[in-house]
């Protein structure tokens, strides 16, 4: 397997380069690439791990010979949030920055299974999306917004507020990747059972988590180790999948033929052409519901912006 990481000196590429490096499959192939000209700092840094994993870093305006012959692009590259930010503020740098890459993906790597990290993911995987139609090598299946991030701290928060061990705690997160486009449903938790109020403030704190980090960092970044966790758990899934490995489940945001939205995340079935299935939600609590039905306008707002920044 070879994975390319985008936007590899960043805060989320380091830590997801690093996690990657640990984990990957004996023999895979690790290809970093960033605007800076400390990437290749960073892949000889990475070398030096003891792992059957052969690092190589690249570096200026061309991320093309990062990409070649990539199984698995895993893009985090963009600018981060900033007190005072939110998504929807990052779009203008982010979504040139994304809209250029995948340029280069969609000649150098077009049947590659795309991750897209750089928020706001509602909008950049819209952008992604055109981006492949436009050079006619769009394949619906392939490319993924990575929204694990919110799957792991749904998991971490409920683990916490009922003293569970948080490997016993599987919950699906469904809608997009911002604000109230996500959506936790708690209602399918095994074992547990919330009361409303615990259910309003618990989704409340999952859908704000990423501002909680961002305050707390004080001006000095976002969420970048969980997010590298967040982007290496589904990536590593996506190579699982590819392997031939059977029932490899998660949530993702895709263009899954979704009644809702022309993208929205639910459980899909990871496999060897990306997409292998989407997996319906289940039933879901009138609170849920209704949360579902009030993110739509936002969510599709959101994918709006994107389509029409392409065109």
């Amino acid at each position: 397997m070879k994975v390319a990481v985008l936007g590899a000196a960043g805060g989320i590429g380091q830590a997801l380069a690093l996690l990657l490096k640990t984990q990957l499959p004996a023999g895979s192939k690790l290809s970093l690439y960033d605007i800076a000209p400390v990437t290749p700092g960073v892949a000889v840094d990475l070398s030096h791990i003891p792992t059957d994993v052969e690092v190589k870093g690249f570096a200026g305006e061309d991320p093309t010979a990062a990409l070649v012959d990539a199984d698995v692009v895993l893009m985090s590259a963009g600018v981060a949030r900033k007190p005072g930010m939110d998504r929807s503020d990052l779009f203008n740098i982010n979504a040139g920055i994304v809209r250029n890459l995948m340029e280069k993906v969609a000649v150098t790597c077009p049947k590659a299974l795309v991750g897209i990290i750089t928020n706001p993911v509602n909008t950049t995987v819209a952008i992604a999306a055109e981006v492949l139609k436009n050079a006619g090598v769009y394949d619906k299946n392939r490319l993924f917004g990575i929204t694990t991030l919110d799957v792991i701290r749904s998991e971490t928060f409920i683990a916490e507020l009922k003293g569970l061990n948080v490997a016993d705690v599987k919950v699906n997160v469904i809608g997009g990747h911002s604000g109230v486009t996500i959506l936790p449903l708690l209602s399918q938790v095994e074992g547990v059972t919330f009361t409303d109020e615990e259910v309003a403030a618990m989704t409340t704190r999952i859908q704000n988590a990423g501002t909680e980090v961002v305050e707390a960092k004080a001006g000095g970044g976002s969420a970048t180790l969980s997010m590298g966790q967040a982007a290496c758990r589904f990536g590593l899934s996506l190579v699982r999948g590819l392997q031939g490995e059977a029932n490899v489940v998660e949530c993702a945001y895709v263009d899954g033929g979704s009644e809702h939205a022309e993208f929205f995340a639910q459980p899909v079935v990871l496999g060897k052409n990306g997409v292998e299935k989407v997996l319906p939600y289940g039933d879901i609590s009138a609170f849920e519901a209704n949360a579902r039905d009030a993110m739509l306008d936002t969510l599709k707002g959101d994918i709006k912006l994107g389509v029409e920044f392409v065109k």
